[in-house]
């Protein structure tokens, strides 16, 4: 949008340090569960990894009086207040009303705005709405948030105590590239953020709550560094953050990397056997590492499971082979109808060795899943130049969840089997 306007804003006369935030959701469609916010958690995820800490995600309905409320309560404790929906042009669109009112400000037509508006319609050959005027509303301590994607310019609000507020549209595909392109950049010049670290490990094998159990609350309550644990869909995950230190006369403190590296040491002593992963690390990219490590190929068969074990695994270089079978085709594949009756374990076996062979790889896996009530039963078969090694499991789901755990379960046994990069735990 290279007509609009849009000035650099300005430093607040007193540099405020930026290093707590907030994000606000306007919209009745969030509130009442029509639209699902996907915005909250990317804008709270970007802040966090600059060394922010969030303090609150919130959404509202489009109410002035709350949407007003929320403005002013959060701009009591937070030093950045990012804001996503709100700025269309219908009545119900309050977010420019609401911050004006939390600052007891009155918002006016900017001229250069207007103009950009009456432009857009004119170059589609259409009468300009009179309602969409309020588009090109400013207050005198905003600055446009230029919109290439769509009628609705943001806010950059400076406050007289050096606070920020930030407004902008709802929709992903025009939210995300002005803050990705316009407002990071600028907040990342006034200071956002402090030294931080983040460090992630991956678990398998154990529960959240077996987790925190061997971390223990001492360590769990700790604030610098943070020490948390989170149930994901593939793993337990450990995280720990930290944010460099500042001594009470104003010299630096620790770094936050040493500080990580204190609390690693002593999550590792305790979890490390269970460690698969680090940071954002997927299933597929940590048997990779020691498939290519080694030197290895694998090739799969799965029956009952959907194809979610392929899924998991992807496209990958090293997947020389898989297989999706329907437990009724189970006669057909591989030439192991004699044995298709057999008991699992042994059938299992019998997989893994034939889609080994068929697939030409050094590693053969085969995964069966078959419902067993509510719950699962799984046999995990692993075929190497070692032998085959078989295992039965149960996954406390049926269904689709049941059928994606029993994946992650076969995907942990065969990276257990794997030899070590370089004789090394992860």
């Amino acid at each position: 949008m290279a007509d609009h306007p849009a000035e650099a804003p300005s430093a607040p006369s007193a540099a405020r340090q930026l290093r707590s935030a907030e994000v606000i959701s306007v919209g009745s469609e969030l509130t009442v569960g029509e639209t699902r916010d996907s915005n909250a958690g990317d804008l709270a995820g970007d802040l966090s990894r600059f060394g922010v800490r969030v303090g609150r995600l919130t959404a509202l309905p489009d109410r002035l009086d709350v949407v007003r409320d929320a403005f002013t309560d959060a701009l009591r404790r937070s030093d950045v207040l990012v804001s996503t929906g709100g700025l269309g042009p219908t009545p119900d669109d309050l977010t420019r009303e609401s911050i004006a009112a939390a600052l007891g400000e009155t918002p006016t037509v900017d001229p250069a705005l207007e103009q950009w508006l009456r432009n857009l319609w004119t170059r589609r050959g259409i009468a300009f709405p009179t309602m969409n005027l309020k588009q090109a509303w400013l207050i005198p301590s905003a600055t446009a948030i230029p919109n290439e994607n769509g009628t609705a310019p943001g806010w950059w609000v400076d406050t007289r105590e050096g606070r920020i507020v930030i407004a902008l549209p709802g929709p992903p595909r025009e939210m995300r590239p002005m803050w990705h392109d316009w407002v990071i950049p600028r907040l990342r010049a006034r200071g956002l953020g402090v030294d931080h670290a983040i460090r992630t490990y991956r678990l398998t094998g154990i529960g959240e709550s077996a987790v925190a159990d061997l971390l223990g609350e001492e360590l769990l309550r700790r604030e610098n560094p943070v020490v948390a644990t989170y149930a994901r869909a593939e793993a337990v995950d450990v995280r720990i953050s930290a944010h460099a230190e500042t001594a009470a006369d104003g010299s630096p403190g620790e770094s936050a990397d040493v500080l990580v590296e204190s609390a690693d040491a002593t999550v590792m002593a305790l979890l490390g056997s269970y460690v698969w992963g680090r940071d954002d690390e997927t299933w597929a990219q940590a048997i990779g590492r020691r498939l290519s490590a080694a030197g290895w190929s694998l090739s799969t068969v799965e029956v009952g499971t959907g194809g979610t074990l392929v899924g998991l695994l992807g496209d990958a270089p090293w997947l020389g082979f898989a297989e999706v079978v329907a437990p009724a085709a189970l006669l057909e594949i591989l030439g192991v109808s004699e044995i298709a009756a057999a008991d699992p374990a042994d059938r299992a076996r019998h997989l893994a060795e034939a889609v080994r062979s068929a697939g030409h790889s050094v590693i053969g896996l085969a995964v069966e899943a078959r419902e067993s009530g509510r719950d699962t039963t799984v046999e995990i078969a692993i075929a190497s130049p070692t032998g085959t090694a078989v295992d039965r499991r149960t996954v406390f789901m049926g269904g689709q969840q049941g059928r994606l755990r029993a994946a992650l379960m076969a995907a942990a046994l065969l990276w257990s089997s794997l030899p070590p990069e370089g004789g090394k735990p992860v």
